[in-house]
């Protein structure tokens, strides 16, 4: 069953600490991600009215950073690069297996909730392409048979 929705009392316990900090708005986002496992939607009118902004514009930094999350993530996070070095080393291919194996697509998460699919854009592993993340962890050179050990610990 999912948590009920964060209230605005419970929002603003979050963020108005942090509105004196220069340029708050990253750090406030940041702050009801780690609590929350996302933004909540019902924070954004919430940061508007504490920062004097508009909806649209704080809207436009949470869609502008790929790290801000609209709903939770799944219990693993799997990224997988997609910068110019991975690619030419087989990350496109590696990431429709990987989807066709899952059942998903970019920033989906599985129906048992083990794995969220997003892309990253560089992890500095180049030598070592194709890279992914799972969790905290930087793997290199990963195959699909890599992948599936990868998939298997996250329990997919």
């Amino acid at each position: 069953m999912n948590a009920p929705a964060p209230t605005e009392e419970d929002i603003r316990a979050i963020i108005v600490p942090l509105a004196s900090l220069e340029g708050p708005l990253l750090p406030m986002l940041h702050a009801l991600q780690d609590s929350y496992g996302h933004v909540p939607q019902t924070a954004v009118p919430v940061l508007a009215d504490v920062l004097n902004l508009g909806r649209a514009e704080v809207h436009g930094v949470i869609s502008f950073y790929h790290d801000f999350r609209d709903a939770p993530a799944g219990r693993h996070v799997l990224r997988i690069c997609r910068a110019e070095a991975c690619q030419s080393m087989g990350a496109n291919s590696l990431a429709e297996s990987t989807f066709r194996k899952l059942g998903i697509s970019w920033h989906d998460t599985t129906r048992n909730g083990a794995v969220t699919v997003e892309p990253v854009y560089c992890l500095g592993l180049c030598a070592c392409a194709p890279a992914v993340m799972l969790d905290d962890r930087v793997v290199g050179r990963v195959d699909d048979a890599r992948m599936d050990k990868l998939l298997s610990e996250a329990g997919a």
